[in-house]
């Protein structure tokens, strides 16, 4: 279906009662939240600490789920422009190549997902985001303005503070400022607490030009592949961006007390070192790697709530759900929040004061459990991706054959097998890209969907509820204090229940 890439996204609907917001952080989630909520009607401010707005580090998968928010974005042009359609997911053996696992991509995933699934530059979404948030009149950007402190307590407003002195107001704050927020330990109440994986992630890019001559590698050029070698303890991710001009690595192996940066530089020679057991070709595709990037890898819980008490403050991405890089969904899941985020709040209507922290915690409602799932996910892949040579691995690969079998049926001898060893849908199978069942909840996944869902099955009875309890007074955001407390009781004891619910 056509995209009007110069309208709104919302169609005809914007809020009736229209904030000022203000956005921490400018990286691709911030900016998707700020796109959104500009659409939704909102003026949007964001303050990014940097001197220029730019995405560091290398490749980025958007996947199904991702790339339907892209295309109803009027993005799809430009991303097709820069992007590379992978034709399949391979897992190999680390030390030989032997394939043990294979799921078609490409058209499948079209088919049974409805959107397309990219490989890009993280540098390039963040570029194409950009260029549509410059087409919003109500979005400004602050350079160089790093955050010292908030006020998530409306007198009226709430406030940040820079580190110049300098203090801004708004009607609500979105903290989009990654995994070391600041935004994060006003809402919690507490400093960040983070757990080392023991593991670190090296990401390179090699130029293609130095690929298509070698025979050994050139394969991995013209037929673009998601390939995984998985070995003891490391793994190696790799794959075609920037329309196959350019080899995205990534590796994963032992920390070796790295800084958790996007941007801290590694040491090439260590790294060669580190993966010299793995097969011929890998081997000369690090012959060609110049730099890496060196990020160490931590885990955070799921945290117990994204919205500040007082309703005004709200987190975002990796603030409120920073993702392990083994299932490939932490910008994803950031797009996912903006989206939600901005449809519910082109909902926001009077009375202001109770309606927005009703939307803010349905929107913690509507994403909780997703994210925290997909966290768990992505925790579970190092475990299967890093296991020493031996039983249990040998096991994960005949799992993942049986998937790939399962996938590729096409005769009674093979159907046979299948029905001795697993069921094509491949139902908590090693491979959990071929896990039919995972694949639809993550990647048939639709956030504008979820709150069309919730809204009619819920929110505009809550909203009626609101009107109800408040008639025949009325409320603003600048003198409703007492009449929300009054009127406290019932409209949070509703939150409070739909709050443990939450698994």
């Amino acid at each position: 279906m056509p995209v009007d890439v110069h309208g709104n996204i919302y169609g005809e609907r914007q809020a009736a009662q229209r904030l000022n917001i203000l956005v921490i952080g400018g990286g691709i989630g911030g900016l998707a939240a700020a796109f959104c909520l500009a659409h939704a009607g909102h003026t949007v401010t964001i303050f990014e600490a940097a001197r220029k707005l730019s995405e560091v580090g290398a490749g980025l998968q958007v996947s199904p789920n991702v790339s339907r928010l892209l295309n109803r974005w009027g993005m799809t042009d430009r991303i097709r422009e820069c992007a590379v359609e992978p034709e399949a997911l391979v897992f190999r053996r680390y030390n030989d190549g032997e394939v043990v696992g294979r799921s078609h991509w490409g058209e499948t995933i079209m088919m049974e997902h409805g959107a397309p699934y990219y490989h890009m530059h993280r540098a390039d979404l963040h570029h194409i985001l950009l260029e549509r948030l410059r087409q919003c009149p109500r979005v400004s950007v602050r350079l160089s303005s790093r955050i010292k402190s908030l006020d998530p307590n409306p007198d009226p407003n709430v406030t940040i503070t820079l580190v110049s002195g300098e203090v801004f107001e708004g009607d609500m704050i979105v903290g989009a400022d990654g995994v070391h927020s600041l935004t994060r330990q006003v809402v919690c109440g507490r400093a960040d607490l983070a757990q080392s994986t023991g593991d670190v992630a090296l990401r390179a890019v090699v130029s293609t030009d130095l690929m298509v001559g070698d025979p050994d590698l050139r394969a991995l050029v013209e037929k673009p592949e998601l390939t995984t070698w998985m070995g003891p303890k490391r793994h190696i991710m790799a794959y075609c961006i920037r329309g196959r001009k350019e080899y995205n690595i990534v590796m994963l192996c032992p920390d070796d007390r790295a800084e958790e940066s996007y941007t801290a530089e590694g040491n090439v020679e260590k790294m060669k070192e580190d993966f010299s057991d793995f097969e011929p070709r890998v081997i000369k595709l690090l012959s060609h790697v110049r730099w890496i990037l060196k990020w160490r890898l931590d885990e955070r819980m799921p945290l117990k709530t994204w919205v500040h008490p007082e309703g005004r403050v709200v987190l975002l991405g990796d603030a409120c759900h920073p993702m392990l890089p083994y299932r490939a969904q932490g910008a994803a899941m950031a797009i996912e929040d903006a989206a939600v985020l901005g449809n519910l709040l082109s909902r926001l209507a009077e009375p202001v004061a109770q309606h927005l922290p009703l939307l803010l915690h349905a929107y913690e409602r509507l994403r909780y459990v997703r994210a925290t799932n997909t966290q768990e996910t992505s925790a579970l892949n190092k475990y299967i991706f890093h296991l020493p040579d031996g039983p249990e691995q040998q096991a994960r690969d005949a799992s993942m054959r049986r998937a790939m079998l399962a996938e590729s049926a096409h005769d009674d001898a093979v159907s046979q097998t299948i029905a001795a060893h697993g069921t094509p849908t491949n139902a908590a199978n090693a491979n959990q890209w071929a896990d039919r069942k995972k694949n639809r909840e993550q990647y048939s996944y639709d956030a504008d969907a979820a709150v069309e869902r919730w809204w009619h099955e819920e929110g505009e009875g809550e909203l009626g509820l609101l009107l109800a309890e408040l008639t025949p007074y009325s409320s603003t955001m600048t003198s409703s204090s007492s009449l929300v407390k009054s009127k406290k009781k019932s409209f949070w004891q509703r939150l409070i229940r739909k709050k443990d619910d939450k698994p």
